[in-house]
């Protein structure tokens, strides 16, 4: 399985999370907490299954360098930017 969330996504979810489940120990206590376990787990293992049907990958859009030229990517099928050395 290759990772698809990119490292400021995974930040955020990881942060919100962690946010989340708190309220299940701290403040209101209640059971609706625990959904917080979806996205600090999807943002600690890097991979998000939502992004899944839109194919969507952040994992290199944010390091990649916009004014660099496409290349072909046979390995994944698809165009991305050339990374300067």
């Amino acid at each position: 399985m290759f990772k698809n969330v990119g490292g400021v996504d995974r930040a955020v979810r990881i942060v919100v999370g962690l946010g989340i489940l708190s309220l299940a120990f701290v403040g209101p206590q209640t059971p609706w907490g625990y959904l917080g376990l979806v996205p600090l787990v999807t943002g600690l293992i890097g991979w998000c299954p939502a992004y899944m049907p839109w194919r969507q990958n952040l994992q290199d859009r944010l390091t990649a360098y916009p004014s660099a030229p496409l290349a072909y990517d046979g390995s994944r099928q698809r165009l991305r930017r050339c990374q300067r050395g």
